[in-house]
């Protein structure tokens, strides 16, 4: 679920790690609950069974219409009460004409005031008819922080119903065996609202779910780290760890996953900084000295022993590796696939991942955001660039405003969106948030039975604009590629990249921020600049460019730190 590259360099919120990009803006949360589970542990936990998962998705999404007029119904039944509901004079209707008629198109910053009453500790039917006890914290940010979004019992039953449905269909073209699962999943710290209200992130709400918590005791494939490593509150020590587990258990892994691309690949680039000291703990069966939280270093010092033949079986692998190329599979021979978000923000990541997998199939999860869940992938064998996410008619409300040559039109329905068409996404879900505008612009590129196939564009309010210029995620990604085959010559690659717009001078300009594999030098920047320019290829920029109402990226505008400057205070840990 793929967003956009937040312009500033942010810090991740799940782990105090610096990144250049956004993880939630790519709008998945929990997308890791849906790569851990066999079957054989689904039936186990209930009567889950893949055929019968298949065959229930399969006709409710023939039934997508009458489907969404019960769950609207259902959605405004429960909560019929809320004060919210009652203020814009719906009167206890549920029907979707009185429903469009009544409230209001919105944003978050229509409905902060009622959230943040929640958060402080108002207990009545303020957005719900029962209360709220749990607050989301978006790692996405509106205008430079994060957002708090209520999260609810029914948001996670939306949850397990998304990583049923899209196990279901992975299973069945790449079915995995008992064994683990090598998952680079970060659980942040939650904290208390002014209200006592529990929060966190929703990845972190989700993981310290009760229902979360049977579900892993039951599983065949469980994550090969202990809880301590998850929930540590030290990013890298916490990623050490994964990697080490993961080898220690090299055999038994099955799938290597993380919620996005981007943790996948950083991870793997630990991995060629760190692999000699990686051996060297499990030559010696001695944990790193890196490793300083108690917690951690109690929970690894049972899993780690001397086996010093697993560590020259690694050394020797990796020294037989030409540029790490093929070092998943190599390290993982009977993994069977690699899942994470891939599309939207994350796809300059699966360039690396690919040469990091070489055949072993990538997989995209599925797309929802903070706000709650919105569709599946049911179509995983499909190569990323074509990945598309059936929308589940059950799991909320969905209305689509049509967005054609920056026009804005009245919101359609479900079944009602065109092919070829984009839109944007508005959701009313169980957690109190109705005809919410997500900002997330999708294309529908057809339909599973009676419901939109969807694939993600990008982010509405995410643009980079001075002028009348209006570039986005997919435009800059284009333009970063572009130039940065300029650095193939040098042996230089772009790891990561983000960007904003500069308007401290007249005319304003472009700023972007590039992390290099090695040093470049300002000649290469200057042809990078030149040719980041004509890439761009948004008629309001050239034209803005043309009569000089914005100046083009100039050499000191490409900011760029090498990798190993990123990594140095890491390493030197």
């Amino acid at each position: 679920m793929p967003r956009f590259h937040q312009y500033l360099p942010t810090f991740t919120q799940d782990a105090k790690a610096p990144c250049l990009y956004d993880k939630s803006e790519c709008s998945v949360f929990p997308c890791f609950l849906q790569t851990l589970i066999s079957v054989k542990m689904l039936e186990k936990i209930g009567e889950f069974s893949m055929e019968k998962v298949i065959e229930d998705f399969e006709a409710m999404t023939s039934d997508a219409e009458r489907i969404q007029k019960e769950t609207l119904k259902k959605i405004l039944e429960q909560n019929r009460y809320a004060e919210y509901l009652q203020l814009v004079g719906l009167g206890g209707k549920t029907d979707p004409e009185s429903f469009k008629r009544f409230v209001p198109l919105v944003t978050h910053k229509d409905l902060e005031p009622y959230i943040q009453r929640i958060a402080d500790g108002d207990s009545s039917p303020v957005l719900t008819g029962k209360p709220i006890t749990t607050i989301s914290l978006s790692s996405g940010t509106t205008q430079g922080r994060s957002k708090f979004v209520p999260f609810n019992d029914e948001l996670m039953e939306n949850t397990m119903q998304i990583y049923q449905t899209s196990f279901a269909f992975r299973n069945r073209e790449f079915p995995i065996g008992n064994g683990k699962a090598l998952q680079f999943i970060y659980g942040s710290k939650q904290f208390q609202t002014k209200g006592g209200l529990a929060a966190g992130t929703a990845t972190t709400n989700v993981y310290r779910c009760s229902k979360f918590k049977e579900t892993m005791k039951a599983m065949q494939t469980p994550c090969c780290s202990p809880d301590e490593v998850i929930f540590g509150l030290e990013f890298h020590q916490s990623l050490y760890c994964h990697l080490l587990c993961g080898l220690i258990f090299s055999d038994e892994i099955q799938l290597v996953s993380s919620t996005f691309a981007h943790s996948i690949v950083q991870a793997f680039r630990t991995f060629e900084l760190l692999w000699e000291e990686l051996c060297a703990d499990i030559q010696d069966g001695t944990l790193s000295s890196r490793i300083t939280v108690p917690s951690i270093r109690a929970a690894m010092s049972k899993l780690l022993k001397p086996n010093p033949e697993l560590a020259d079986s690694v050394y020797r692998k990796c020294l037989g590796l030409s540029n790490w190329y093929g070092l998943i599979p190599a390290l993982f021979p009977n993994a069977k696939y690699i899942y994470g978000v891939m599309t939207g923000s994350m796809e300059p990541y699966v360039n690396k991942l690919r040469h990091y997998a070489v055949d072993l199939p990538l997989l995209s999860a599925d797309y929802g955001s903070s706000e709650g869940w919105i569709a599946a992938n049911v179509n995983p064998k499909v190569p990323i660039e074509m990945t598309t996410y059936v929308v589940l008619p059950n799991i909320g409300y969905f209305e689509f405003i049509p967005i054609r040559d920056s026009n804005e039109f009245l919101p359609v329905g479900l079944t009602e969106v065109k092919i070829g068409e984009e839109y944007e996404v508005v959701v009313t879900n169980f957690a109190g948030l109705y005809r919410y505008r997500l900002g997330d612009i999708v294309k529908v590129m057809g339909f599973h039975n009676s419901t939109p196939e969807l694939k993600f564009v990008c982010r509405s309010n995410l643009l980079l604009n001075i002028n009348i210029d209006k570039n986005t995620e997919k435009d800059l990604q284009i333009s970063v590629e572009e130039a940065a085959k300029l650095l193939a010559a040098e042996k230089l690659e772009v790891v990561d990249f983000s960007s904003h717009v500069d308007l401290s001078t007249d005319p304003g300009h472009y700023v972007i921020f590039w992390e290099l594999s090695g040093e470049a030098s300002q000649e290469v920047l200057s042809e990078c600049c030149n040719c980041l320019d004509k890439s761009f290829v948004d008629a309001g920029y050239m034209s803005s460019r043309k009569d000089l109402l914005l100046t083009s990226s100039r050499p000191q505008d490409v900011l760029a730190l090498t990798t190993a400057r990123c990594c140095k205070s890491y390493v030197a840990m």
